[in-house]
């Protein structure tokens, strides 16, 4: 059973991907952000990130979100691809893959358009399947995408929601309302944890959101 710990200011972050959404106030995501010691700047999101007095490790995308002071600036470390078919933030992804780094965090990738939101958490579920061990944390809490049972960290009387990708035979420990093999995404929102951990059990794929 695998667990998950709770997301604060001292993990241990290998790489963080900073998408063009929203940027992060929460100081949870602020504060992973500045001490992470790789990050890879969707293009979009570079011009925020500089501006703010950082330098990005990785520039990825299309190239026409970047300013084009920014865009020569930094053009050793930017890798364009004009490739419709996937997203900035998948194609940070699979340059962080290719270079052997699993262990991620996505920042930035909710709010503005309501559409790319969607699109980005559940695209959760596609990293995870590619390998990636990836968390997606907004300013109000974590998402993680889930195969199989899990424990998870928590605080008691953390409010959690359980959006199901298929899987069946959901059970729950630790949480204040039964789960089931729910149909529809708001059916497993809203739960409230009863200690410091709470155990999903299930087979097959479901994405897990904690509130800080």
């Amino acid at each position: 059973m695998k667990y998950y710990p709770l997301l604060r200011s001292h993990s241990a972050i290998e790489t963080v991907i900073l998408a063009n959404g929203e940027y992060p106030s929460h100081p949870l995501p602020v504060g992973l952000l500045q001490q992470a010691s790789f990050v890879v700047c969707c293009d979009g999101a570079a011009d925020d990130y500089i501006c703010r007095g950082n330098t990005p490790s990785i520039i990825i995308g299309d190239g026409d979100s970047i300013s084009p002071e920014n865009r020569e600036r930094f053009k050793e470390i930017l890798i364009t691809s004009a490739d419709q078919e996937t997203n900035d933030q998948t194609k940070a992804v699979a340059y962080c893959l290719q270079q052997q780094r699993n262990h991620l965090l996505i920042l930035g990738a909710t709010g503005k358009r309501e559409d790319h939101t969607l699109g980005n958490i559940s695209l959760l579920m596609d990293y995870m399947h590619l390998g990636a061990d990836v968390q997606m944390a907004t300013d109000y809490g974590v998402f993680t995408p889930v195969q199989g049972d899990a424990c998870f960290e928590c605080v008691p009387g953390e409010q959690i929601s359980l959006i199901n990708f298929g899987a069946t035979g959901i059970k729950g420990e630790g949480l204040v309302y039964p789960l089931s093999d729910f149909s529809n995404w708001w059916q497993g929102t809203l739960n409230q944890t009863t200690g410091d951990s709470f155990t999903i059990q299930a087979k097959g794929e479901y994405l897990i959101f904690r509130t800080y």
